[in-house]
């Protein structure tokens, strides 16, 4: 027997390096693992140890014989990534893990941002020697997107905040939660405190469709709405109009299929998730019957992962409609599929679509709609958001990466609410250069440079604000990594300067500028409130959604 990869895989890698046959692909140092949705084992070479189950974070990887029926096709989507890329095993011994050689002293890290990319960076930092961490987030709670992007009944996926909760509880790593850069501390400030500072604060903003009407009542971009329905305080108070029988979402990746999920999905389902309360209470009365997904290009340039494209088959009391003249690929487009270039991934999206085309609609039944090759060029309403006008567009030029070109061929789709999902983007950090055509830091290497391309010393990145924002939870562990390599080379090469203040007197200067922060403490009183109050309720946890209710409940503590 051997050990299955399935849906919730997050790229995190861990697994590999536990393989004792080399069996798990793609691994970091390959080609395809940049883009790859998720990692495979070959059957054939497993030999069913179990070394990847135990050390995967969010219970993606089952016993073969142990797979739950709705998941057993991942049998096959396993061995067929082998049978398109055959196993040639390594079995030369890994790298040594860097170490920091002890006549240097401790090295103080501070980290901007609390998010996957972060921890990621703090926990490498911890197993390198001696390493004294302070972690700052402007929000009451850690895990950034872990916590307030991940859908919520993708509850597994969260699990790797558990494996980071338990390598944060040494006081060689310190919280300051309820504290932002730039208003409690300046960015100078910080830097004066610390060896290296490594900025990982994601991407918070999105990107606009620049198009009429976009700022009319009920067009909202996919940031506001995820963040509402999973609880974070800065969105608990927005409102969101449901009274309608049909929603447009512009944007087809993974995000956009979160959302359509959210919308479609009998609120009793997501009363056993941890979504937020409120937002539970607003889908309760929704009257949303159909989700209608615009993609720019066609089904092979969708962004969304084949895993969770194929999940939505599984949605109870929901069809999920394509057009079949969408699945039938021209020679051009066949022939890129067949190709070494194409990744396995989009066979499985293909071979989904297929099977959703030919499915014939049920009565009573929500729908997820995609349409393909459509962008939208007027939202349009007097008082708020009735229609969304669409063209048509034809795709030029090589079919792995074509332009979408618009047609005469025009539609209108009447919708109470459209969601654009087009993309996050970083924002400015005040005192440090902005790349503001791809919205983030420029860096080399997780070193931030500046406008004449120059290492600013003692600055680094990590994540989507170093990167962009693609990728998912476990691909900020091969991200950080880079980072913190950067700033070991740089601390053994003397280039980093020593911290001013220690430690007692950046927690004596946060707690004055800031009485209300929070540390890990106080963190821990919260997370053991929500998730009694969860267990009560026969859910994973309550949330509290707003800062009044976070600091009430940690001061109780």
């Amino acid at each position: 027997m051997a050990y299955v990869i399935t849906q919730r895989c997050c790229n995190d890698a861990s697994c590999v390096a536990e393989c004792p046959v080399d069996c798990i692909r793609p691994r970091p140092e390959d080609p395809q693992f940049a883009t790859a949705e998720m990692l495979y084992i070959d059957p054939d070479t497993c030999i069913d140890c179990g070394a990847c189950y135990e050390a995967c974070p969010v219970d993606a990887i089952y016993a073969e014989e142990d797979l739950p029926p709705h998941l057993d096709g991942f049998r096959a989507v396993n061995a067929g990534y082998f049978e398109r890329h055959p196993l040639e095993p390594d079995m030369s011994p890994p790298a040594p893990v860097q170490r920091l050689p002890k006549d240097l002293g401790t090295l103080r890290v501070a980290i901007v941002g609390t998010g996957p990319a972060a921890c990621y960076a703090a926990e490498q930092l911890m197993g390198i020697g001696s390493v004294e961490v302070e972690m700052f987030d402007r929000l009451p709670t850690p895990w950034g997107l872990a916590r307030y992007g991940v859908a919520p009944d993708h509850a597994q996926t969260r699990g790797v905040t558990e494996m980071f909760a338990a390598a944060f509880k040494r006081d060689s790593l310190q919280m300051y939660l309820n504290t932002e850069i730039g208003t409690h501390l300046t960015h100078t400030e910080l830097r004066e405190s610390a060896h290296a500072v490594i900025y990982a604060v994601g991407a918070p903003s999105d990107r606009r469709l620049d198009i009429p009407g976009e700022d009319l009542p009920g067009s909202h971009s996919a940031t506001e709405f995820v963040a509402w329905y999973n609880g974070n305080p800065d969105y608990a108070d927005r409102e969101f109009d449901l009274s309608g029988e049909r929603a447009v979402i512009v944007g087809n990746g993974n995000v956009a299929l979160d959302i359509a999920r959210v919308l479609t999905m009998e609120p009793d389902e997501l009363a056993r998730t941890d979504i937020a309360d409120h937002a539970l209470a607003a889908l309760r009365r929704s009257a949303i019957r159909e989700v209608v997904i615009l993609g720019r290009r066609g089904l092979l340039q969708a962004a969304y992962s084949a895993p969770e494209f194929r999940a939505l088959g599984r949605l109870d009391g929901v069809d999920i409609v394509v057009d079949p003249a969408d699945v039938m690929l021209d020679e051009a487009g066949q022939t890129f599929l067949d190709g070494p270039d194409s990744a396995y991934e989009l066979g499985l999206k293909i071979t989904a679509a297929g099977e959703y085309a030919a499915r014939p609609p049920r009565e009573g039944h929500k729908r997820i709609r995609f349409r393909y090759c459509v962008s939208p060029t007027e939202i349009t309403g007097d008082d708020r958001v009735r229609a969304v006008r669409c063209v048509r567009n034809e795709l030029t030029g090589p079919a792995g990466s074509p332009s979408a070109r618009p047609t005469s061929d025009h539609s209108v789709i009447d919708a109470s609410l459209v969601l654009r999902a087009v993309g996050y983007r970083g924002q400015q950090i005040p005192g440090l250069p902005f790349d503001e055509q791809r919205g983030v830091l420029p860096t080399e290497s997780g070193r931030v440079i500046d406008t004449s391309g120059a290492p600013i010393p003692g600055v680094y990145a990590a994540g989507w604000i170093k990167r962009g924002p693609r990728g998912v939870i476990g691909s900020n562990r091969a991200d950080a990594a880079e980072t913190v390599t950067a700033i070991l080379d740089d601390f053994r090469s003397g280039a980093l300067i020593a911290p001013l203040r220690d430690r007692t007197a950046l927690s004596e200067l946060v707690r004055e500028r800031q009485p209300d922060m929070l540390d890990r403490t106080a963190w821990q009183a919260v997370d053991r409130a929500e998730r009694a109050a969860g267990a009560a309720a026969g859910r994973p946890r309550v949330k509290l959604a707003t800062v009044e209710q976070l600091l009430a409940t940690a001061r109780k503590g």
